[in-house]
Order: C-alpha cells, then structure tokens, then sequence
C-alpha cells in the first residue's frame, strides 16, 4: 500500500497542504486544507507574517490527523528569494520581509555600479530583478545581519522550525543570484558585496534530501501525524516544472500563477551573450537540471483587479467579461515596475495607458482583456526569444498552475506563438512536491516516470493556433516594446 504524503504548497497569496496517495497507478489528491497569505506592513516594511504561516501548517496537519493519518511524509515548497535571520539563540530576528517591499528599489543599480552585471550573470546566470536576495541582503539592516546566526530561505526555515535541522535547498537557494554555477557554492565576492559570511547560511542540500521528523514538542503541543520531512523542490517553480508532463526533449513550461514563469528544461546552463542581453535565468532545478526562464508578471494583475472590485467577481467571471471585450485595444508591457505592487491595478493600468497615448480601459472586461491580451503578446516575444537564444525551436508550451485554466489566455499563446499548447495540471507545483517525496520514498523511479504517471493521472486540455487571425500584432507589439513604434489613441 501507498504510503500518504502531504504537500505543503504556500504561494504568496494562499496557501494550502495537500494529501496524496498512490492509488492504481495515479496520484491521487486532495485539499485538506487551505488559508489566506499575505504581507503586512510593520516597521515601515511589508512583512511576511512566518509565524502565522507555521499555525496555518499545523492546523492542516491536524486535518489529516483527524482523517486517520497517523503516519505522513511531508515536503515544502515557497515562493523564492526571500529569507528569515535567525539568532544565536534559534529564533528569528525579525519577520521576513517581502520582496515587492520598496526598500530594493535602487539597489540593484547601486551594487552593480560597483560589480558588472555582465560578471554577476557569468558567475550566477540568474536574471536581474530588483528584489533578488542578493539586493535585499544589499540594503538589510547590517545591525540585524552581525546578529544572524543564519540566513534561511522562507522553505527552509519552516522545515527548520518543524524539524529542528537547518540546510539550504539549491532551487530555492539558486534564486538569490549568489550561487556561483561553476563552483556550486555561494560566491564568496557576491557575499563580501553584502556583508554576508558563507557560513550564515545551512548547508547545500539537493531536493529530495530527507530532512528529518517533525520535533516532540510539536506532538506534545499538537494532535498531528508522526511526520518525516522531506526537502523537496523547495522552490515552488522547481516544483512546479517537476509536475509538469512534458514529453520529449524541446518542450517549454509556463507556470502560469501570480508570476508567470516561461521557460526551457536544461541540463547544461545557458549564460552567453544573448541570455545575458534578453535576462534568462538559469535557476538550478532538480535531479541535475536547470530552469533557464524568464520572469513574467502574470496573473498578480488579475488578481489585484479582482480585488479592487472588491471581489465582486469571480476570475472565471472576469475572463468571460474579458471574451466580450475587444483584444489588442491597447499594448502593455506587462513588466513594467508600475505593476509591482501599486496602490490600485485599475488606475496604474489606466495611467500606463494615458501616459503612453493609447485607449484607455474602462470596463472590468476591458480591463480584463487588456491583461489576458497583453499577457499573451509577452509570451509570444519570450518564446520568440527562446527560441533564438537555444538555437532551436521548441516543439509545444505545456502551461501549468492556476492560469492553464484561463482558456481565453491560452488560446490567445498559442495563435500568437504559432506553437500547440498543452493545459495542465492546475496543482502542478503541488505535484511536484508530492512526486519527489515518491521518488525519495522509492514509490516512482525518477522524474521521467513522474511525469508519465502525472499524464496519466489529470486531464490535460490541447490548444491549437488559429491561423492567421491577428495579422502582424505580434510584431507591432515587439517594435513597442523597443519603442521604435509611438503608439496613439484609436
């Protein structure tokens, strides 16, 4: 019989723990339970509320405890970049804080005037994003960081606290743009940069490393499983293309969630000129891999609208709004730091729109479809430039989490990009979680067994382009985004 394994999934507006068996093959799964997530602002600083986060986990373990679990494994997986500094007594320092704070927003200019971007990417291949943990480390408080006995990453400090073990797991590890590719260790030059010692951070484990059992004094505390804790993929991406079914060798990933995460499977990283000058990441993923992808904002903006309606719709309701309402009425770059995390979506849209002289969306269809469309259109140009940098052209996108179930974006990708699309599964990144525990656990042989098992498990929804529908959008889309087009009203 199978054994039962927990993922816990925790993005950064939800999270969840999920119960899965092995059961005639498939993978059978189940919410157990589900909470909200979210910053807060304390000290002048959005924060993470971690200790919050730990009292949402163990509710959900005594859940499964009370569906008459007695014995789980149980693996982790977060959102990246971010980190807790824990003392000389074991404690956290202060609460994390959250990477769309504004407190990096110059700080990566600041440190590359001082170090060259071209040699941080030789020495990482990670892309350059403002809120990379190598900038946040930049500007933390230096008092609080001579006081840190060591630095975890969100995933890993919550296995540290359930575990008492503390390790750094490389995907999420590779994230904070200070792992050196050549070395495999945390670049020394980086960490000098930030006043950072090496030995601040836990050891380098690989994802499936088994951490160890939840601590006595939670059982004493909490009626729960008894647990063995695995260190998965603990970067939710890594998880996520871990549960993605891809077949063959060229085949891209979206992980469609609150970021849009595009990109290839590697097993070799791609850090030459044109990664460097189109901003690809090589984030190491599992079993030896690389996640080489571009960032993307994603389906924040949607949500962010959903909420300044003040939820008066559903998403599924806001994409059928957004099928009525003309696409393409307007171009977006969709990462441009206005959408970060503004006050209102709506009006920064809206302002983005005036300022650059084009319609302005009223409607909550409109507005819907000026994301879907625009979300669409940066696709289509990050394929075109996958493509271009790998010397080959990817055979099909197999799009994942929440967004594979927008079909409207869906089939808008796959006629802009020329390219079939497959949909699915939604729980991708729990999957993916759950399937390195399998492996650990000896109950599936290796990712490529994984991912058969996952086809054969959800049902994948196909998409194919519609030929010729939207003439040379694309590329009047790619002149904007060089802005060598002025765009106009009407």
């Amino acid at each position: 019989m199978s054994k039962t394994y927990v993922a816990v999934d925790i993005g950064a507006s939800s999270g969840r723990l999920m119960l899965s068996q092995i059961k005639d093959g498939k993978i059978d799964l189940q919410e157990v339970h589900r909470f909200n997530n979210g910053f807060k602002k304390a000290d002048g600083h959005d924060c993470w509320q971690i200790d919050q986060i730990l009292k949402e986990i163990f509710t959900g373990l005594k859940k499964v405890k009370q569906l008459g679990f007695n014995e789980i494994v149980l693996g982790i997986d977060t959102w990246a970049v971010d980190y807790v500094l824990v003392g000389m007594d074991g404690q956290k320092i202060q609460n994390p804080i959250s990477y769309r704070d504004a407190r990096t927003k110059d700080a990566l200019e600041k440190l590359t005037t001082d170090v060259p971007k071209s040699l941080i990417y030789k020495k990482t291949g990670i892309q350059f994003l403002n809120f990379n943990t190598l900038y946040q480390l930049y500007t933390e408080n230096k008092d609080e960081l001579k006081k840190t006995d060591k630095i975890m990453m969100i995933p890993d400090y919550i296995g540290y606290v359930l575990t008492g073990n503390a390790v750094t797991e490389v995907t999420n590890a590779s994230t904070t743009q200070m792992l050196n590719l050549r070395e495999g260790l945390f670049d020394k030059d980086l960490l000098k940069k930030v006043h950072v010692d090496q030995n601040q951070f836990p050891r380098l484990v690989e994802s499936g490393t088994i951490l160890g059992n939840i601590r006595h004094a939670w059982h004493v505390k909490y009626d729960i499983p008894e647990t063995e804790v695995i260190t998965v993929a603990t970067h939710d991406t890594a998880s996520a293309v871990l549960g993605t079914p891809g077949i063959g060798d060229h085949w891209a990933f979206l992980s469609s969630g609150t970021w849009s995460l595009l990109g290839t499977e590697l097993n070799v990283p791609e850090i030459g000129d044109l990664a460097f000058e189109s901003n690809y990441t090589n984030e190491w993923g599992a079993y030896g891999t690389y996640r080489f992808l571009k960032n993307i904002m994603g389906l924040w903006m949607i949500q962010n609208v959903k909420h300044n309606l003040n939820d008066q719709y559903s998403f599924a309701q806001l994409a059928e709004l957004a099928g009525q309402a003309k696409p393409f009425e307007q171009f977006i770059d969709v990462n441009d730091e206005s959408f970060i995390n503004p006050e209102n979506m709506i009006e920064a849209i809206q302002t983005y729109c005036q300022k650059t002289s084009q319609v302005v969306p009223q409607t909550p269809g409109e507005i819907a479809m000026a994301i879907y469309s625009n979300l669409a259109l940066y696709y289509a140009n990050e394929l075109e430039n996958l493509n271009n940098i790998l010397g080959y052209k990817l055979e099909a996108l197999n799009i994942v989490g929440g967004g594979s179930n927008v079909k409207l974006l869906n089939q808008l990708t796959s006629t802009l990009a020329d390219i079939p699309i497959f949909a699915g599964p939604s729980e991708a990144t729990a999957i993916g979680n759950l399937v390195v525990q399998m492996i650990t656990e000896n109950e599936i042989n290796n990712i490529a067994d994984a991912r058969e098992i996952i086809r054969n498990s959800y049902q994948i929804n196909e998409f194919h382009p519609e030929t010729n529908k939207y003439g040379d959008i694309l590329k009047d889309y790619q002149d904007f985004l060089r802005g060598k087009i002025k765009v106009s009203e009407g």
